[in-house]
């Protein structure tokens, strides 16, 4: 899955653990959802759509409908 995490990020002027901390989790699961390691969870997604007032499809994009 694709996502503009990092750039959202980014944005804000937050690092991977100001952000972990905002989402309570480590900043190491920040990496790897930014890197496409780890797909978050339905939860854990709302959570980050809802943080940044945004909804999940504008983070979050499947990368085989990508082009």
């Amino acid at each position: 899955m694709l996502n503009s995490l990092k750039a959202l990020r980014a944005e804000k002027g937050w690092s991977q653990a100001a952000l972990g901390d905002r989402l309570d989790i480590s900043r190491q699961s920040v990496n790897a959802i930014e890197t496409g390691r780890y797909d978050p969870s339905l939860p854990l997604a709302f959570k980050i759509a809802r943080l940044f007032g945004l909804q999940i499809e504008d983070i979050f994009t499947d990368a085989e409908n990508a082009d």
